[in-house]
C-alpha cells in the first residue's frame, strides 16, 4: 500500500518503511455521508497516509475508497476494551476485514489504557498488549506498530522493554500545545511524532480555538499570503513532525497541501514560540476515583 507522492514528502519509519507527511484524518463528529467520495478526491489531490481508528466508525468507509489504490498508506488503531493481550490480533484482523486489506502500513494503541466489558478504565497490562502488537508485525499483518497519547514518562517505559520499538507516537501537537517532552524523548529513540489536531480540532467538544483563531498566526499568514493553517501545518512540517488533517472541504484539502515549497522566517518561528501552551485534549472520559488515572496528573505524567 505504502508509497511515495510527488507532492506529499515521506519520512523515514524505524521499520524501514515511508509515512507521508501528511495523512487525511477521518475521526469527526460530523463525517460525511459521502465519507468514501470525500477520501477519493483527498487521494486524487495526492493525499497517500488515510488515517482512521476501529471507534470512529470510518474503517468501512476508507475501505471502500482504497479498495483498488496500491499506493495509499494506512494507519487505524486499537481502541480500550482491544487493548487487552488476548484481543489485540483478533481485533487487528476484524480491522482488516472492514478495510478490506491484508495488512495495515500503521497499527498504533489507541491510548494508554484498557477498558472493561462495561466499558469502564482498567490498567493497560502495557508489556502484555505490546507483544501481542509485536505478533501483529512479526506476521506481516502491521508493517509498522506505534501508540497514541503516550506521555514522554509512557514512552521511555515502552522503550525500555520493546523488542520492536514503537515506529510512531500520535499526539495532539500543534502551535498551541508544542509537546517537547513527547518530542525530545521520541527524537532521541527513533520514534517519528505525529500530530493529531494539528489546527486545533476547533468545533470539537474538546478542541481549542488556540490556532485558527490565534492572533499571531493571522499576522503571519497575512503578511505570507498564506491561510492560518497553512501556517500552522508549516510550523509543524519545520519541526520535523508529521500530521493528520481532517477537513472536507475541496478547498482546504487543498491548500492544507500546499506547504513544502515556502519556509516560515525566523521571526516568525520567534513569534509562534511565544503562543500561550494549553492541552486542549485532556481525556477527562477516561479518569476514574478507582483508576487507573484518578486525575490528569495521572494520566498524563504531570505534562499538562
Amino acid at each position: 500500500m505504502a508509497g511515495a507522492s510527488a507532492s506529499i514528502p515521506c519520512v523515514a519509519l524505524n521499520t524501514g518503511h515511508a509515512i507521508p507527511v501528511l495523512g487525511f484524518g477521518t475521526g469527526s463528529s460530523s463525517t460525511p455521508e459521502d465519507l468514501a467520495a470525500t477520501i477519493l478526491h483527498a487521494v486524487r489531490l495526492g493525499y497517500r497516509h488515510i488515517d482512521t481508528a476501529s471507534v470512529y466508525g470510518t474503517e468501512g468507509a476508507v475501505g471502500a475508497a482504497v479498495a483498488s489504490r496500491a499506493d495509499l498508506f494506512v494507519t487505524s488503531k486499537l481502541w480500550m476494551n482491544d487493548a487487552h493481550p488476548d484481543r489485540v490480533l483478533p481485533a487487528l484482523r476484524e480491522s482488516l476485514a472492514r478495510l478490506g486489506l491484508d495488512y495495515l502500513d500503521l497499527f498504533l494503541v489507541h491510548w494508554p489504557l484498557a477498558a472493561d466489558e462495561n466499558k469502564k478504565p482498567v490498567p493497560l497490562d502495557m508489556e502484555g498488549v505490546w507483544r501481542a502488537m509485536e505478533e501483529c508485525h512479526r506476521l506481516g499483518l502491521a508493517r509498522s506498530i506505534g501508540v497514541s497519547n503516550f506521555s514522554a514518562a509512557k514512552m521511555s517505559r515502552l522503550l525500555a522493554f520493546a523488542a520492536v520499538p514503537p515506529a510512531v507516537n500520535q499526539v495532539e501537537l500543534n502551535v498551541g500545545w508544542r509537546q517537547e517532552k513527547v518530542r525530545e524523548v521520541c527524537a532521541k529513540n527513533g520514534v517519528v511524532v505525529t500530530a493529531f489536531s494539528p489546527l486545533g480540532a476547533i468545533g470539537t467538544t474538546w478542541g481549542s480555538n488556540a490556532v485558527m483563531e490565534s492572533g499571531v498566526l493571522q499576522d503571519i499568514a497575512a503578511k505570507r499570503g498564506k491561510t492560518i493553517a497553512q501556517v500552522a501545518l508549516r510550523w509543524l512540517h519545520e519541526q520535523g513532525v508529521c500530521f493528520v488533517a481532517r477537513s472536507f472541504n475541496k478547498e482546504r484539502l487543498k491548500q492544507n497541501m500546499e506547504l513544502f515549497d515556502w519556509e516560515l522566517s525566523d521571526d516568525d518561528k520567534e513569534k509562534i514560540m511565544g503562543i500561550p501552551q494549553r492541552r486542549a485534549c485532556h481525556g477527562e472520559l477516561f479518569l476514574s476515583p478507582d483508576g487507573p488515572y484518578k486525575n490528569l496528573e495521572e494520566l498524563w505524567d504531570g505534562e499538562i
